[in-house]
């Protein structure tokens, strides 16, 4: 007599939690982690335009709010972008936290550090 082989209901109840807590987290960490790569993305933008080189700081943050306005960035506000020029370009950057309520008391605390510096 051969012996049946598979999984048993017990088993894929467990692997089904396991795949719904991923998922769960996957989709509390999407909105961080795409700000993330926006702001990435506006400050490389911003840092690269030819317009700002030899502009001053207000003429930046006011381009910046102008994306953060049409990309609904909300993480980073002008008083927390730190604009530097290095090697004849600016590079802008940033220092912020994301605070992720996943459940009840349990929460999940990221550091982001966007920057225009190539990495």
């Amino acid at each position: 007599m051969k012996r049946q082989q598979g999984m048993t209901l017990t088993g894929l109840i467990g692997a089904l939690i396991v795949l719904c807590m991923v998922a769960l987290l996957g989709f509390k960490l999407f909105d961080p982690y795409s700000q993330y790569f926006t702001i990435k993305k506006t400050f490389k933008v911003l840092a690269e335009n030819p317009e700002f080189r030899g502009g001053n700081r207000r003429e930046i943050l006011d381009a910046y709010q102008k994306y953060a306005m049409i990309d609904s960035i909300t993480a980073v506000k002008d008083e927390d972008i730190e604009i530097t020029r290095a090697g004849g370009g600016l590079v802008l950057s940033a220092s912020y936290s994301v605070k992720v309520p996943l459940a009840y008391n349990i929460s999940l605390l990221i550091d982001f550090a966007p920057s225009s510096a190539a990495r």
